[in-house]
């Protein structure tokens, strides 16, 4: 019988790369936009707080376990930004374009030798809302930042976040390289392995 669950998130980017890394598994994931469960504030102050409270809301309201992330850049040069403030870099609501150029912007006088950053990502799954034990994944994804955009696959920053290993931008990259190499790739197989799957 193929489990059901609840995707924290409305973003429709992500729902798809989760769901074609469980290809293959009994399981079922399903976009809380489904349920009509709103995004919940993201009050916490790392990336965990965050995953836990999309976990609990997106199970709360679907009654399913949930699977929740929370993922961002860290630019070394940047101390760390822009974080668990990565969808929302240049404001609220902001796009990735607008998200990029400012990132681009800031790190317009750092030498390329000093662009180094990773992509995070905290993986919760929770068995209900309740859980008192949700279970946690981390991935990372080490890269540097490129002087500009390259490629047209994948979302967010992807387009600047180059990766040394393959000596191009993860949006050059096909879509199943990306998944075995990304902080999220990672963070759902160490899930998915933790399942029993």
């Amino acid at each position: 019988m193929t489990q059901k669950i609840v995707l924290a998130s409305n973003n429709m980017g992500k729902v798809r790369e989760i769901d074609q890394m469980l290809a293959g598994f009994d399981m079922q994931v399903l976009p809380q936009s489904k349920f009509n469960i709103k995004e919940v504030e993201e009050t916490g102050l790392t990336f965990v707080e965050n995953a836990i409270l999309k976990a609990r809301n997106a199970a709360e309201h679907s009654g399913l376990p949930a699977i929740a992330d929370d993922s961002g850049l860290e630019v070394d040069a940047l101390q760390g930004a822009p974080g668990i403030y990565s969808a929302r870099f240049s404001g609220i609501g902001a796009s990735d374009e607008q998200n990029l150029q400012k990132l681009l912007n800031d790190l317009k006088d750092i030498p390329e030798t000093e662009r180094s950053a990773r992509f995070q990502c905290l993986m919760v799954y929770m068995r209900h809302s309740a859980d008192p034990t949700p279970l946690i994944f981390q991935g990372t994804w080490e890269g540097t930042i490129a002087l500009e955009p390259q490629g047209e696959n994948g979302f967010g920053y992807d387009p600047v976040f180059f990766v040394p290993t393959h000596n191009c931008s993860s949006a050059e990259l096909p879509a199943e390289i990306k998944n075995q190499l990304s902080h999220r790739g990672q963070a759902l197989k160490a899930l998915v392995t933790a399942l029993g799957h």
